[in-house]
């Protein structure tokens, strides 16, 4: 490689899914609040799709300014069900209410790549995956959830479909990769590209 890359994220996920690809990342927390990043966008009719991007791109930005001499890559993940955003919930009851208002229901994943370097963003991608929940009992979610323990606050949708959270649904329409939030293929090919990597 000619390039260190930088992974701006502290997901240790996101970070194996890259090693297991056979690319090598330093991983380094980007210095953002996501909130008041999106706090303007709200009520401003912005996609789903286009917040994911945003927040990638604010992410890889901040970093690329700290690593100038790296290729960074900053990714975040939306979960929309109609016009709202859903947000991590902030405790066990929000996460209950998540998947209540999910079960039944046909929701979308917006997985958001940014590539920077220098401080300036150079790429931007977005995949969509569309998630039909189960009609789940609400016996069943608190059983669930009980079972999950704070796993389920990790992620968007309170559900971790690289584990348990697979029973939740009834159908998957998209990739594994844009669902766990780190579209892989595109990225791959643009750090081809690039000459970030061998190919």
């Amino acid at each position: 490689m000619t390039e260190k890359i930088i992974l701006a994220s502290t997901s240790p996920f996101r970070r194996q899914l890259l090693e297991n690809a056979g690319v090598s990342v330093e991983a380094v927390a980007p210095e953002v609040d996501e909130r008041v990043v999106e706090a303007p966008l709200e009520n401003a009719g912005v996609s789903p799709e286009d917040v994911a991007l945003i927040l990638a791109e604010a992410k890889a930005v901040d970093v690329s300014k700290r690593h100038p001499h790296a290729l960074v890559i900053g990714c975040d993940q939306t979960l929309s069900l109609g016009d709202r955003v859903f947000h991590k919930p902030k405790d066990m009851e929000s996460a209950r209410r998540h998947l209540l208002d999910l079960s039944g229901k046909t929701h979308q994943l917006n997985s958001a790549i940014v590539l920077a370097r220098a401080g300036q963003p150079i790429w931007r991608h977005v995949s969509q995956a569309n998630l039909t929940m189960r009609k789940l009992d609400p016996g069943f979610i608190g059983r669930h959830l009980s079972q999950v323990g704070k796993n389920a606050l990790s992620s968007v949708g309170a559900y971790q479909i690289e584990g348990s959270g697979i029973q939740l649904f009834e159908k998957i329409e998209g990739d594994y990769f844009t669902i766990v939030g780190l579209p892989l293929l595109p990225l791959l090919g643009k750090l081809r590209e690039e000459g970030a990597i061998d190919g």
